[in-house]
Formats: C-alpha cells, sequence, structure tokens
C-alpha cells in the first residue's frame, strides 16, 4: 500500500500540473508547444535528459553490459559528441529560425517547387515513422516492467478479467511475450490494460498543458527517476558486499578472461575491434537527431534566448552522459553478480530480453516496501517523461505540418484559427498513439528496435548537418537522403549481418548520395538563402552569402572553427571524468585513475570561459 501512495502521489501532482497549463497552452501553437518561448536554458536541458532517460533505456544498458561487456556502452557515450555540437553550433541556430517544427525549416531554408513535399514528407517521416517506433521501445519496457509490478489477472474480478481476455483472444492481438511464464493470452490483456492506463495518465497532462506542463513534469519527473536509480544502485552494491569485491566476484563467476572483458572501458583488442571503432565513429553523426531535429530542437526553440539554448544542450550531455551513466553502470555490473549466466543461456535465443528483465526483477527482490514505491514512481516517471514528450513532439507535426500548412492553407486555402490548431493537436496525440501501438506489436527486443532505428538514421544525418553548415545543400540533397534512408535500410538488414558493415555502408550511401545530387540540382535561390543567413546566421561554409548580406566571407567559418574547439574541449573533459570516475568504481583506486579525473577537472575552466564567446 505504501508504494502505491506514492505511486498515486506523482500521478496526482502531473495531472493538476498539466491542468494548470490548460488555459495557455489553448492560446497558441506556439504556446502549446514551445511554452510561449520562454524556457530557461537550465530547465530545457533538464527536460532532454529526462525524456533520454526513459523506461527503456536502463533496460537497454543493463543488455548491453551482459552481452557485450561495459565498452558497448560506448554507442551511448558517444552521442555526447552530437549533443555538445548542438549546444555549441545549432541550438542557437535553431532558436534563431523562429519555427515551430524542423520540418517547417525546410521552406525557411529552401526554395523550389518542392519546398512543401518535403516539409509534409519529413513531418511523415519524423513525426509518425521515427517517432512511433521509439514510442514502441518505450512501451515495450513500459510492458515488461508493468508485467512484474501490475498483474491485473490478479487483482480484477474473475468475470471482467475472463471476459478481456477473451476479447483479446478473439482479436488476434498480440503485445507481447511473458517473461514470467504467464500464457501469452494473459501477458497480452495484462500488458493492454496497463498500457492504457499509462497512456491515459500521460494524456491527461501533456494533451492538456501542452509544452509547458511536460518540461515542468520532466523536471520533476527527472529528479524522481534519479533519485529512485541512486537508491536502486545503493541497494545493489549493499547486496554484493561493497565496490571493493566487484571485480573478485566477477572472476570467480565467470571467470578471469570474462570478467575483465565485462568491466573494460575499451574494446578487446582482434576482430572486434576494427568494427567497435567503426560503430563509434559513426553512429554519433550519422543518426536521426545529427543536429539536434527531433525534441532536442524543440527544447532549443522553446528557449528565452540563444544562450539558454546552449546552456541546454551543456546541461543534457553533462548529466547524461556522466552523471547518469556512472549510476546505471553500476547497476547493471551488480546485476551480472546478483543474476550470473553461463555460455548456454548466453547462446540462447532471447537472452537480450531476458538481460534487460533483470533491471526490473532486482528492483522486485532487492528493494523493501517504499523504496520499491520510490523505484516503480522513478520508471513510471521515466516512462512517462519520455511519452509526453513524444506525443507532443509527434503532434507538433500532424498539427502545424500537416493540418495547418497542407489541409488548411495549401488545400482549402484558408488560414486556422488558434483554438482549431490546438484542436487538431490534441486529436493527433490519438492517431500518433495507436500507431505506436501496431509498431510496438511487432518488435521482440529493445536492443532489436534499437538497432533497426539507427540503421534508418545513418542516411539522414549527414544532410542534417550540411545543411546548416554548407549554402550549397538544396531540397533535392535533403530528399535524397530520405529516399535513400528508406530503401537501403530493408535491403541492407536482409544482406548484411554484421551491423557495423550496415551502418558504414549506409553512411556511404546516403553521403554520396546527398554530395552527387547537391551538385546537379539547382540551387536554392540566392533571396532565400540571403533571408535564412541574416535570420539564423548560420557557422560553416557560407562565403557567398556572407558576402551578399555585407559580412567577411570568412566569418561563418572562424565561428565554427572556435565553436569546434570548445565543442572538442568540452567533450575531451566529459570523457575523462567519466572513464576516470567509472574506473574508479569498478576497479578501485589507483594514481593513473586520479590523473585521468584531475586532467578532466582542469579542462573545464578552458572551454567555460569560451562559452560566452561562442554562445
Amino acid at each position: 500500500m505504501v508504494d502505491f501512495t506514492i505511486l498515486l502521489l506523482f500521478i496526482a501532482y502531473s495531472v493538476w500540473v498539466g491542468l494548470r497549463s490548460r488555459r495557455k497552452a489553448s492560446q497558441s501553437l506556439d504556446e502549446y508547444f514551445l511554452a510561449g518561448r520562454q524556457v530557461k536554458g537550465w530547465r530545457a536541458g533538464l527536460s532532454m535528459c529526462a525524456t533520454q532517460f526513459a523506461a527503456d533505456t536502463p533496460l537497454l544498458v543493463t543488455g548491453l553490459i551482459a552481452t557485450s561487456g561495459i565498452f558497448a556502452l560506448w554507442r551511448l557515450w558517444i552521442y555526447a559528441l552530437a549533443f555538445l555540437l548542438m549546444a555549441f553550433v545549432f541550438a542557437a541556430c535553431w532558436r534563431r529560425a523562429g519555427v515551430l517544427t524542423d520540418a517547417e525549416l525546410t521552406e525557411t531554408r529552401y526554395s523550389g517547387p518542392g519546398v512543401l513535399l518535403l516539409r509534409v514528407l519529413k513531418a511523415v517521416y519524423y513525426g509518425t515513422v521515427i517517432n512511433c517506433v521509439v514510442m514502441a521501445i518505450v512501451l515495450i519496457a513500459a510492458v515488461r516492467i508493468a508485467e512484474v509490478f501490475l498483474p491485473w489477472h490478479a487483482w480484477l474480478p474473475e468475470n471482467l478479467y475472463t471476459s478481456l481476455t477473451a476479447v483479446v483472444r478473439l482479436s488476434g492481438l498480440f503485445l507481447a511475450e511473458s517473461v514470467t511464464g504467464l500464457p501469452s493470452d494473459v501477458a497480452t490483456t495484462n500488458a493492454l490494460i496497463s498500457i492504457l492506463m499509462i497512456l491515459i495518465f500521460v494524456a491527461l497532462y501533456s494533451t492538456t498543458g501542452g509544452l509547458r506542463s511536460v518540461i515542468t513534469t520532466d523536471i520533476v519527473q527527472f529528479g524522481i527517476a534519479m533519485l529512485a536509480t541512486i537508491v536502486y544502485a545503493y541497494a545493489i552494491v549493499r547486496h554484493i558486499g561493497g565496490l571493493d569485491g566487484i571485480t573478485d566476484q566477477l572472476v570467480s563467476l565467470y571467470g578471469t578472461e570474462d570478467a575483465e572483458r565485462l568491466v573494460s572501458f575499451s574494446p578487446p583488442l582482434g576482430e572486434l575491434m576494427m568494427p567497435f571503432l567503426v560503430i563509434i565513429s559513426l553512429q554519433w553523426l550519422f543518426q536521426m537527431n545529427s543536429d539536434g531535429t527531433g525534441y532536442l530542437a524543440q527544447r532549443s526553440l522553446a528557449c528565452r534566448t540563444d544562450r539558454d539554448a546552449g546552456i541546454a544542450g551543456i546541461v543534457f550531455a553533462w548529466t547524461q552522459i556522466l552523471l547518469r551513466s556512472l549510476i546505471w553502470m553500476l547497476i547493471g555490473v551488480g546485476l551480472l553478480i546478483i543474476y550470473p549466466f553461463n555460455e548456454t543461456q548466453m547462446q540462447a535465443e532471447g537472452f537480450a530480453a531476458a538481460r534487460e528483465l533483470t533491471f526490473v526483477t532486482g528492483i522486485d527482490e532487492l528493494l523493501p516496501i517504499g523504496l520499491r514505491g520510490i523505484m516503480l514512481t522513478g520508471l513510471l516517471a521515466a516512462l512517462a517523461s519520455t511519452l509526453d514528450t513524444h506525443l507532443n513532439w509527434g503532434a507538433s507535426y500532424w498539427a502545424n505540418d500537416i493540418y495547418g500548412r497542407l489541409f488548411c492553407r495549401e488545400w482549402r486555402r484558408r488560414e486556422p484559427s488558434n483554438r482549431e490548431l490546438v484542436v487538431a493537436a490534441r486529436v493527433s496525440n490519438i492517431i500518433v498513439v495507436l500507431i505506436a501501438l501496431v509498431v510496438m506489436a511487432n518488435l521482440a527486443s529493445i536492443q532489436q528496435a534499437w538497432f533497426i532505428s539507427l540503421l534508418f538514421g545513418a542516411g539522414m544525418g549527414s544532410v542534417l548537418v550540411l545543411r546548416w553548415l554548407w549554402e550549397r545543400i538544396n531540397l533535392y540533397s535533403e530528399l535524397s537522403a530520405m529516399v535513400v534512408s528508406l530503401l537501403a535500410a530493408p535491403i541492407l538488414l536482409t544482406t548484411i549481418d554484421a551491423e557495423w558493415l550496415r551502418l558504414a555502408s549506409m553512411a556511404l550511401l546516403s553521403t554520396l548520395a546527398v554530395i552527387v545530387v547537391t551538385w546537379f540540382t539547382p540551387p536554392t535561390h540566392d533571396q532565400t538563402l540571403l533571408s535564412f543567413y541574416k535570420r539564423v546566421r548560420p557557422l560553416g561554409w557560407w562565403r557567398s552569402t556572407a558576402s551578399m548580406a555585407g559580412s567577411h566571407p570568412n566569418e561563418p567559418l572562424i565561428a565554427l572553427a572556435q565553436s569546434l574547439i570548445t565543442t572538442g574541449l568540452c567533450a575531451l573533459s566529459l570523457f575523462l571524468l567519466l572513464i576516470g570516475l567509472g574506473k574508479l568504481l569498478l576497479h578501485g583506486h589507483n594514481n593513473l585513475q586520479w590523473v585521468v579525473v584531475l586532467a578532466g577537472l582542469v579542462l573545464v575552466p578552458f572551454w567555460w570561459r569560451r562559452i560566452n564567446k561562442t554562445l
């Protein structure tokens, strides 16, 4: 009862925030989707963290450590480069663009008869395809958590539950394979009830209060999730006898070689080295959010100043990569000791999904009443903070780009009212949820879905960055990247088994297509480029446009160089602290690790002093 009281208090608070923000959110799309563009940087940054925390991510981390060791977490850590690049290069540009969605940017950045088509395609691609895949991944995690903590078959009246199960069986609906041994129809019925309850809760505040309520609840949700995770990590470390014995216990369970592999921060030498290096060198740039496109851009657009937009990215990167990762790393390694596995289990089908579940099993078995309630609330908070963002973000495309721009202004030749657009936004949430449920029913594990989404995103990464840095990029460049991504991904998935080869092939194909198409298609009109340059003040190779604007031709390139130096110093500082502190926690104390930590701290003033100049 104590556990659920804590949970109900959190639910009541979130709903109250949504209702309190409803009046302002109903005034216009700017108020609904961008909180009136008055968000402080630290609030936007913590909201980004809350969204990325997600309920699926700790499960993914747990599975990655078990299947490949700590070095596999570089697949997540390497995104710090993209986050910091967004902070120092793209965040202010997004804000100055003054658009409501990244799809709308196409009509500001490009010219030509296909601009509206590109805007609509991007709205559908990002707002529906990509967005719903991400939501489906989160819902898979929700189902696994709910199966352990929400046994509806034991709680609901037998007649009512039997009727629900019969309906599910007749419909042929299948949402999840049971991870606790329940019959498939019972597991699906439980999953359906849990998902509907969670989505109704999230919709009560996100669809009523818009982004303002999303960010307000995100900050509280992130605080609860971090507190709960710290409590969980402490319980695990205490259960295994403290940090000092971690290495010895791993050696006794898995042998010296496997134990060293599991806690190593670098990939094993040999055939795995090259694939690992290729993946992490490509993955951070060749991905669907390489320039912040999506909900990260939405938070930047919502900030009150350019500096706030940059600060948001810095807060996000450091909290996400350093603070959160250290805690999850401890949990993942501790669970290897508490729930050991053998070689036979590792080769079995569904091993990754089974190891992901140990994160949830540990909460149920290791935490006492009260603390378990805090952790359950933390997981719900992480889940809600991701779903509310993706509902709000996905609906922004439908309301602003599809309904407002395409249906009303282009087809009906009329200007929609603010009230009408907000209603469209709220209805769009329902459409996005239904599509996400369909996608979820066809996914097996979080890792599988994540790998597929990475491949689709790899085709878009280069053009998203280049459109800000190179004036020659045109609308055909983006169209070509999208077409290559959609056509090549299914082929690569069926013909190439090695993931690193798939990612490298996709990155190479899409980048070549973008460059070739850019040179052999008409450039963007000078007037459009000039208007964009004066409005956004982009960095990089904008010599001709800068000259037309009366600026020095090299000014954008010099500004880019300064921003990249700051980005590199900040990233180096972050990674040194991550490696040094991580090794101190898992490998014990030695002078070299303290030197690494000190080096990371010494670099902080160097990049911090450059923030005002860069931002």
